[in-house]
């Protein structure tokens, strides 16, 4: 049941970024919410499996950088869901640029974020 949630809250906030950021287009034959709802599951199974080895691996540059390169980590992990989506399925959405997918993953954090609390845990 968690992880229902988990991916309801990332496929709610990865349609505000969709139709927040500019960069960010819904391609395929089918519906938008179809699109963002699979793109929000292959990001959430991004985010419990490929995210905690990529941090793992970036923490001395994370380090240095004060935990700005975390951001950095959030575009890959944004570009790695997308590219499957679309790989895998042929719907998802295409991100046109780095400050695109930067602009999503900080969208999709605050969006997760304020969804989060109010449905709590």
């Amino acid at each position: 049941m968690a992880f229902i949630m988990r991916w309801l809250v990332t496929a709610i906030a990865a349609g505000v970024a969709v139709w927040l950021i500019p960069g960010i287009d819904i391609i395929g034959g089918t519906e938008a919410w179809v699109a963002i709802a699979l793109f929000g599951l292959v990001l959430s199974l991004t985010n419990i499996i490929i995210k905690p080895i990529l941090e793992v691996l970036s923490l001395p540059i994370t380090c240095l950088t004060l935990g700005i390169f975390y951001l950095v980590i959030n575009v890959a992990v944004i570009y790695i869901a997308a590219g499957i989506t679309n790989g895998l399925f042929g719907v998802g959405i295409v991100v046109s640029g780095f400050f695109s997918a930067l602009f999503a993953s900080i969208v999709i954090s605050i969006v997760s974020a304020i969804v989060n609390f109010f449905i709590g845990d």
